[in-house]
């Protein structure tokens, strides 16, 4: 994905139009299959439209799937945490004396966004201050919160 935002970012145009048109469909048709290679599918589709491959176009279809993902993420994260919740209460019901799931769960959630923010920054770093660093950033960040979305929706499949 590098080589590819490198190779964009010498030959985009100036941005002097309307955004290119973003549509989940490829993502979601891949999700449909079960595939874990999904992320990126939508903003490569992007970016292959109209002014898609300028730094501005780049960075707006990247930002397109990474809503779309975070979306996902929190809608999952909301349905784990009752899941969690209800596993809790069913514990405290029999006595149980294990670890409780929804404090473990937050405290994950809380470490896998710091994690995300540094290696993304490290990520847009190594561009060094140039152009591709938004884009760099906003890839990476696309790439991991897709990662932690299929992860949580694996947790709801399996159930507490």
């Amino acid at each position: 994905m590098r080589a590819l935002l490198a190779l964009a970012l010498m030959a985009a145009p100036a941005w002097a139009q309307d955004p290119p048109p973003f549509d989940p469909a490829p993502v979601l048709a891949c999700l449909e299959e079960d595939g874990q290679d999904c992320p990126g599918l939508a903003a490569a589709a992007c970016m292959e439209g109209p002014g898609g491959s300028s730094t501005y176009g780049m960075s707006y279809c990247l930002g397109q799937e990474l809503d779309f993902w975070d979306a996902r993420l929190n809608e999952a994260y909301g349905r784990v945490g009752e899941q969690a919740d209800a596993a809790d209460a069913e514990q405290d019901r029999l006595g149980y004396q294990a670890p409780q799931q929804r404090p473990a769960l937050r405290d994950m959630q809380r470490a896998w966004i710091a994690l995300r923010d540094a290696s993304c920054s490290y990520e847009a770093s190594r561009w060094g201050g140039g152009t591709g660093a938004g884009p760099a950033y906003a890839e990476c960040a696309l790439s991991l919160t897709a990662r932690q979305a299929m992860l949580l929706d694996g947790y709801l499949r399996e159930g507490p």
